[in-house]
């Protein structure tokens, strides 16, 4: 389940028995694909949050690039930060100190059948939109058709909804084309709801920067494309008192400024425009935070550890071009990367190589495949290489000298039993079509260029021409959606509750649709087989086998040479915005979560 509503969380189950026997089709104020919940109908607030945290303040956040719409729910422009999170409320919110398990929001109840064939939820009679209406069936409705028509990913997303009607003025009711997919009332009650009313007078398809009407804790306030827009809090929020946002959205605006580049956002940070900064680049972690405010304790490090899968980082091949069609020659290309060395050059020791699409999680694949996984692959043998079953999956390691020789000479010979040689000019060259391999690494940032420089003199060792294309953010994602690149780094995140996303993140639809998540172009009978397995497990031990045969099998095509994780979010954080001690398990909730302290001016 991938989380897309503003509370994102995954992990184990923290309490078990709380409301885990429910008579069919009882109505029940949360969800939980794990069986039970942690907090029992009526509860007062999620344990996490600080109901005692002030109200007021603005925080100013950067974003990198620049905005053209403030509508992100269609493929057409680029849609300004935070618009999707701040101004629609949907249908259920997840806590973020449990796993895969959610609450009413919109909703105040939800029911299913055991066989999990349609979900109901019944509206709140007191939720409204800022302009007063009420939200009703036919929002929801309205949304859902919607947001499949207009946007590749909640097509995918929703795909098992076959139909869905309204029951009473406060009841709608999802009905789905299977039955026995445990996940798919969860993922509906992540569906946002927009305004019927309001966007049946607009062009819907259209970029805009029109402040839309929303139902959540925000609206827009001031809109300045393409370099700003600012939240203000909503102060007669319909749900402000409801137990799932006590201790929420305290700060009174929020803003986003958009900056060229991550280095001009850290040096706005480092003069007091930015409150809260959270870093991603590890040379930047060792050595950029040694300035006047840093060293005067108004500015503090912070590493907010979490229990969530580590997403699969990597350089992703575009299987569409033929030159990555064979996967010796994707498996040599990873042969090729020195992680021990950019480690310990690059990231001062700092990351950990990523070596499962789960990494982190019970959902990892490891060793041989055994006993139920072994049952699931024993069919698909004879389309699987032969070492899946007779090796462990590692990837290629090196001393961190430099020296990766011993590589190197393993992805030769791969790219020779490929039908490629290197010429006399040092060049490598296919045998049949006389055509070189050259490949280009598309990026959207020059932060990585540091990272993917050494891998190009690598890769020429081999004879394969590499180079590097810097575009700016509109560019990149356009050449994404129409997967015109040969190389990108990607990162596939992934929860502890996996289900319709894979299809989006592998499979053969999203592969053939512009815009979808399948970056890659993966297109496998055995993959799809498998994530219809993961998809309709029965329990959790079904899932878990199911996630380590999908797992196994992605590694052992090798789509993606594998980068590297990090346990915790790195966040620099000036003192006068404060956040709950410790954040919560599965998401350090920023900003839902975090406050103001009203102790330092802002600038």
């Amino acid at each position: 389940m991938a989380w897309i509503g503003r509370f994102a969380g995954a992990g184990l189950a923290l309490a078990v028995g709380i409301g885990a026997a429910f008579a069919e089709n009882a109505e029940r104020h949360g969800l939980s694909l794990f069986g039970s919940l942690k907090y029992p109908a009526g509860f007062e607030r999620f344990d996490y949050v600080n109901p005692d945290a002030p109200k007021g303040g603005t925080l100013r956040y950067a974003s990198i690039g620049s905005f053209d719409s403030l509508n992100p729910f269609i493929v057409k422009g680029r849609a300004a930060a935070g618009v999707s999170t701040f101004l629609y409320d949907t249908l259920m919110a997840s806590s973020l100190d449990e796993a895969a398990s959610e609450y009413g929001l919109l909703a105040e109840s939800v029911s299913h059948p055991d066989d999990y064939s349609s979900v109901t939820f019944k509206l709140r009679p007191n939720a409204k939109w800022h302009d007063g209406k009420r939200v009703t069936p036919e929002d929801v409705i309205w949304s859902l058709e919607t947001l499949t028509t207009n946007m590749p990913f909640y097509n995918a997303y929703y795909a098992d909804v076959e139909s869905v009607e309204m029951l009473s003025p406060l009841e709608v009711r999802f009905n789905f084309s299977v039955s026995g997919n445990r996940e798919l009332p969860q993922i509906v009650g992540q569906l946002p709801v927009l305004p019927k009313h309001y966007w049946e007078t607009r062009d819907f398809n259209e970029t805009t920067l029109e402040p839309p009407l929303g139902s959540g804790p925000y609206r827009v306030a001031k809109v300045d494309a393409p370099t700003s827009i600012t939240f203000e809090r909503v102060p007669d929020y319909w749900a402000a008192d409801l137990n799932v946002n006590i201790g929420a959205h305290n700060f009174d605006e929020i803003r986003f400024t958009y900056f060229g580049d991550s280095t001009i956002a850290l040096e706005a940070f480092k003069g007091g425009q930015i409150d809260v900064r959270l870093e991603n680049s590890a040379k930047n972690w060792a050595t950029a935070y040694d300035f006047p405010a840093a060293r005067d304790g108004l500015v503090r490090k912070q590493e907010l550890y979490t229990s969530n899968p580590e997403p699969m980082q990597g350089f992703a091949m575009n299987l569409r071009r033929d030159k990555f069609t064979d996967v010796r020659v994707r498996e040599a290309i990873g042969l090729a990367f020195d992680f021990e060395w950019a480690n310990k050059t690059l990231f001062y020791g700092q990351y950990t190589r990523t070596d499962s699409y789960f990494e982190n999680s019970e959902l990892a694949s490891s060793d041989l495949p055994e006993g139920a996984e072994l049952a699931l692959l024993e069919p698909f043998r004879d389309q699987l290489p032969a070492s899946l079953f007779t090796e462990a999956f590692s990837v290629p390691t090196t001393d961190g000298s430099g020296d990766n020789r011993r590589n190197l000479r393993a992805a030769t010979k791969l790219l020779q039993d490929a039908g490629w040689s290197v010429n006399e000019e040092g060049v490598l060259v296919n045998n049949e079509s006389g055509g070189t391999l050259d490949i280009e690494f598309l990026l959207v940032s020059p932060t990585f260029e540091r990272v993917v420089q050494p891998y190009i003199q690598a890769l020429k060792k081999l004879g394969i021409n590499g180079s590097i294309r810097i575009v700016d953010t509109s560019q990149y994602q356009n050449r994404l959606d129409s997967f015109d690149f040969d190389m990108i780094i990607h990162s596939a995140g992934q929860s502890l509750s996996p289900g319709n996303e894979q299809r989006e993140f592998w499979g053969c639809e999203a592969a053939n649709r512009n815009g979808s998540r399948n970056v890659i172009g993966i297109c496998d009978p055995v993959v799809e087989a498998l994530i219809d397995e993961i998809i309709l497990a029965t329990d959790r031990e079904a899932l878990v086998v199911a996630s380590h045969a999908l797992d196994r099998v992605l590694l052992w095509r090798h789509y993606i040479v594998p980068q590297w994780h990090i346990p915790f979010t790195r966040a620099a954080v000036w003192s006068h915005i404060a956040h709950p001690d410790p954040t919560p398990a599965f998401n350090p909730g920023f900003p839902t979560i975090w406050w103001h302290t009203g102790d330092e001016a802002q600038n």
